[in-house]
């Protein structure tokens, strides 16, 4: 892994995501030198789930949604997990900063669930991504090209589907992050 120091790094979610999906990205980067903050919508921790349904341990937040300054962060991360996605992508501020990190030509990391928040947002169109297998309709509607890989980078767009593709998802992240090509 590489030294990422210096580097900061924002993930947004909310109740119901899917652990390993913020858990593995938060501590490999930590590990790696990153600063990596959580971020929930009210600044409450938030609560993991297994497999989608099955809870398990509450996750500590850095602040809200209203606390992440994307012109001080060097990538965002959105976990999946069916129940947080559905909220993120209905909430004005998630998309807020999902807009101005895009716009701003950040590393944006998505995985499983999470791309309803691209697609809410309005940027999934002309996009080639990956994600859960049950939004392939979803992001083809919104005009993305939806490819079943473990992990697809556009840019600066990555994707992954699920959590066995997380090895693949923080390599990309990682490699996005000291510029180094995906």
């Amino acid at each position: 892994m590489s030294d990422l120091s210096g580097k900061n790094v924002a993930i947004i979610a909310g109740d119901y995501f899917e652990e390993p999906e913020l858990v593995v990205p938060r501590d490999e980067l930590r590990r790696a030198g990153a600063t990596v903050k959580v971020y929930s919508a009210d600044g409450e921790p938030i609560q993991a789930t297994q497999g989608d349904v099955n809870p398990t341990q509450k996750v500590e937040v850095d602040g809200s949604y209203d606390d992440v300054e994307v012109d001080a962060i060097d990538a965002l991360v959105v976990p999946g997990g069916s129940v947080n996605a559905d909220h993120l992508r209905m909430d004005e501020t998630a998309q807020r900063i999902l807009r101005e990190t895009d716009e701003a030509g950040k590393p944006l990391a998505i995985i499983c669930h999470g791309p309803w928040l691209l697609i809410s947002a309005g940027r999934a169109k002309g996009r080639r991504v990956t994600s859960w297998q049950s939004l392939a309709d979803d992001l083809r509607n919104a005009g993305a090209e939806w490819v079943d890989e473990d992990v697809v980078v556009d840019g600066h767009l990555i994707t992954s589907r699920k959590p066995d593709d997380l090895p693949a998802f923080v390599g990309a992240i990682e490699s996005a992050l000291v510029g180094a090509a995906v």
